[in-house]
């Protein structure tokens, strides 16, 4: 009999914030991929909580948004539904901080303004424990000179039980792991260069708010995202074979 392929769904909450280098990765192995546009959805959807991954994208709602964004409290019960079984589950930037939300933890703006651009990682902890290390899935993301891309404002608390994995200057909890079915990242490494430039349309209304240069995030792409994609390209293996 024919193998089932694997079920990977989307939580998309912009079609131009999307799976990035990621969907090579889940093509490879062999993913069927169904992309949900979240603000349409009826929740619940049980299907989707018994996919065999699910990965909640970014978006530029807050957590916190639920009266004029009502679908947030259905992604919020799905997530917590899911990560209560341990099923495969990631979340990037607003899907990081909704994941930190099923899990019980406040998520609200940061104290230092948004985070928008190009900047490295830092490990978890400044002075690490005796023993402590960043699991080897992670370590592409964590080598020196390497700059991931951010577009944030909101930062969350760290849930109980969770694996700090990584830091920026300006905020603390840039990443955490459950165990071996669940990684929240705050940070986007799922961006493309040629992928940015939708981002920049997109989010203009933003980018000229905060008198954020177009041309600047532009130039600091040409010089990180090649980089970035090399490093993603092996994170996503690793992450993949670990959790699958």
């Amino acid at each position: 009999m024919p193998s089932i392929a694997p079920q990977a769904v989307v939580f998309s909450h912009l079609p131009f914030e999307d799976l990035g280098s990621l969907e090579p990765e889940l093509v490879r192995r062999g993913f069927a991929i169904r992309t949900v546009n979240v603000a349409t959805a009826q929740f619940p959807l049980p299907a989707m909580e018994r996919c065999d991954l699910l990965v909640v994208l970014g978006g530029p709602i807050g957590v916190y948004d639920s009266d004029d964004y009502p679908f947030l409290v259905g992604e919020i019960e799905t997530l917590r539904k899911r990560l209560a079984e341990r099923k495969p589950t990631l979340g990037i930037c607003l899907g990081a901080q909704l994941m930190a939300a099923a899990l019980g933890e406040r998520v609200y703006p940061g104290n230092c303004g948004p985070e928008i651009g190009w900047f490295p990682l830092l490990p978890a902890d400044p002075k690490p424990a005796p023993g402590w290390f960043a699991p080897d899935w992670f370590a592409p993301l964590l080598v020196k000179d390497l700059c991931v891309f951010h577009w944030h404002g909101d930062t969350f608390d760290l849930p109980a039980g969770a694996q700090h994995l990584a830091r920026t200057e300006l905020y603390e909890n840039q990443a955490f792991a459950m165990e071996d079915y669940a990684l929240a990242l705050q940070f986007h490494p799922e961006v493309t260069e040629p992928g940015l430039e939708r981002w920049y349309v997109g989010h203009a209304s933003e980018l000229r708010q905060r008198a954020v240069s177009i041309s600047h995030l532009r130039a600091e792409a040409q010089t990180h995202a090649p980089a970035l994609l090399n490093a993603a390209a092996q994170f996503w293996k690793l992450w993949l074979d670990y959790i699958l």
